[in-house]
């Protein structure tokens, strides 16, 4: 992969971070990382290494993730590509 290329993933991976982070602050229920990541069966590490877009993720953390915060994965992805 070229450097090019990496860039453009950092940056998909930060905008969906940011993304998930926004959704999750805008539900009083999933105010703190904590309680969002018990709901989503991960460590709070985890989820933060995935709203500073630090961390590749796999579909099915990601279908968790929209899940617990009822949306579409599609919807998490929605004008980042």
């Amino acid at each position: 992969m070229d450097a090019k290329e990496q860039r453009r993933q950092k940056e998909i991976r930060k905008a969906l971070g940011e993304r998930i982070r926004t959704l999750r602050q805008k539900r009083k229920r999933w105010s703190s990382q904590q309680a969002f990541a018990d709901a989503c069966g991960m460590s709070v590490d985890t989820l933060g290494q995935i709203e500073r877009g630090e961390t590749n993720t796999r579909l099915s953390v990601m279908m968790r993730i929209a899940r617990s915060l009822n949306v579409s994965v599609s919807r998490l992805f929605q004008d980042i590509f």
